[in-house]
């Protein structure tokens, strides 16, 4: 792609076409680079959950969180804010790894505060508590630290 004109989808849409890394970084064109996630798929919860710890587990939370946003657009309106906040987790995660500490411990932070409604019922038997633990001390670690190692810290996502 021509990197003095905006990148475009099959339908004209603005599309950044270059290639990521593992957390998401772009690339230089003709890189080879880690496979996105495609978008707008519709998965049960189980299977929202199976990907994104595959994701995670593989050090890639930033394509994790991808996985998250496709859930929050198109699950039930009372479950956006928990596919919303295990993005935000994801995306704090990302950003944790990638050395922007005061983003990623923020992100954090916000993730574990929209878990907090669902903590008491653990919907699609999502360790509600454990992440939301797991989010503030991860912050606290990584505001007074070097950067994290993703794929060590990925989060266990089911109770």
């Amino acid at each position: 792609m021509n990197e003095t004109r905006r990148d475009r989808d099959a339908e004209g849409r603005a599309r950044n076409a270059r290639p990521r890394d593992g957390l998401g970084r772009p690339l230089p064109y003709g890189t080879p680079g880690v496979e996105r996630q495609p978008e707008g798929v519709v998965r049960t919860p189980a299977e929202t959950l199976r990907e994104a710890q595959r994701l995670l587990d593989a050090g890639m939370p930033f394509h994790a969180h991808e996985v998250f946003e496709d859930a929050w657009k198109s699950g039930p309106e009372d479950e956006r804010e928990l596919w919303r906040g295990l993005a935000q987790l994801a995306v704090g995660l990302t950003h944790s790894a990638r050395g922007n500490t005061e983003g990623g411990a923020r992100l954090l932070r916000r993730g574990a505060g929209a878990l907090a409604p669902f903590a008491a019922s653990g919907p699609h038997g999502i360790a509600v508590a454990g992440l939301s633990g797991w989010a503030r001390e991860l912050a606290v670690r990584v505001e007074s630290g070097p950067p994290v190692d993703a794929a060590a810290e990925a989060p266990r996502l089911l109770g």
